[in-house]
């Protein structure tokens, strides 16, 4: 019997029509008619090949066949099984259940947001919980997310694919800094001279030698000079260090190097920059991803969970 065949509908109403042995009260069951189980009846004696229930000799109520009454137990206790299924609430327990999340982060988001995050989780967690983090790929990271290999993406707006759910955790400004001691000086940076030093940028796209401050002085008619391009924001801090180049990030990643860097504010409005956080919608009411978001929130004071 191709099981594609079977209405479930049917198998429920055999259910009842076995445990009553009776049409009427059986409909009475399943908040249905009598004409409506009866035609239910018909199609499942065809099905089966069989009667099922036949009228009873005393003229009350019927009486399963065979065939009825070895289908009876199995099928009940499928159809609770099922039931279980269909009706089972998921539950998410950090310190009990084993979980491995995957996450992606870019530079400013693993040293901002993952860091912390890291240390939070530690806390909270039992030893079945795992983190795991990568870069996030602008060309991979929404099909990597439509096939579950990413649970949550820490990241700039530009990198957020359209189609998945977001939340705002963050907006920050830009700053530009440059090692102690630079000939340049520790005086304010005017347009000029800021377009005519030696830029280091770091960007998620590897070998662009272009990202977002670029894009907001173009729009000024004005260019500045990149001669560096890294994909690591880790990296500036010493490149810096052993040169006259300058770099502009944002100021909560230049402010953990305050001891070996000056920072200065730009000689333009650059906009600041966002960090979200994205998740696919089928995760939406995923207990545990939904209990990884509210970690991450946590760690961003002002936004309620």
């Amino acid at each position: 019997m191709d099981l594609r065949q079977i209405d479930l509908n049917l198998l429920v109403s055999l259910d009842a029509l076995l445990a009553e042995c009776n049409v009427t009260r059986a409909a009475r069951r399943l908040h249905m008619s009598q004409p409506s189980l009866s035609a239910h009846l018909a199609r499942l004696r065809q099905l089966f090949g069989d009667p099922l229930l036949l009228p009873a000799e005393t003229g009350r109520g019927m009486t399963p066949t065979a065939r009825a009454l070895a289908l009876g137990p199995a099928l009940h206790s499928a159809l609770k099984d099922l039931e279980s299924v269909v009706s089972h609430q998921p539950s998410f327990d950090p310190k009990k259940d084993e979980r491995t999340f995957q996450i992606a982060a870019n530079d400013t988001a693993m040293v901002v947001l993952g860091l912390p995050l890291i240390e939070r989780i530690s806390a909270l967690a039992g030893p079945g919980l795992k983190l795991t983090f990568r870069n996030p790929d602008v060309g991979l990271i929404a099909p990597q997310m439509e096939r579950g290999e990413v649970d949550l993406l820490l990241a700039s707006d530009r990198l957020l694919p359209p189609s998945m759910k977001t939340r705002p955790l963050l907006h920050g400004r830009f700053v530009m800094a440059q090692r102690k001691a630079h000939p340049r000086g520790i005086g304010p940076v005017d347009l000029d001279a800021y377009c005519q030093l030696s830029h280091v940028l770091v960007t998620e796209i590897g070998g662009s030698m272009r990202g977002y401050v670029d894009e907001t002085l173009a729009a000024l008619g004005r260019r500045r000079s990149v001669v560096l391009s890294v994909e690591k924001f880790m990296l500036v801090p010493e490149i810096l260090r052993y040169s006259d180049y300058v770099c502009t990030l944002p100021s909560m990643l230049m402010s953990r190097f305050a001891n070996v860097l000056d920072m200065f504010e730009l000689p333009f409005d650059d906009g600041g920059f966002g960090l979200r956080m994205a998740w696919h919608p089928r995760n939406h009411v995923d207990p545990a991803v939904s209990w990884l978001r509210e970690q991450v929130v946590g760690l961003v004071p002002g936004q309620p969970a």
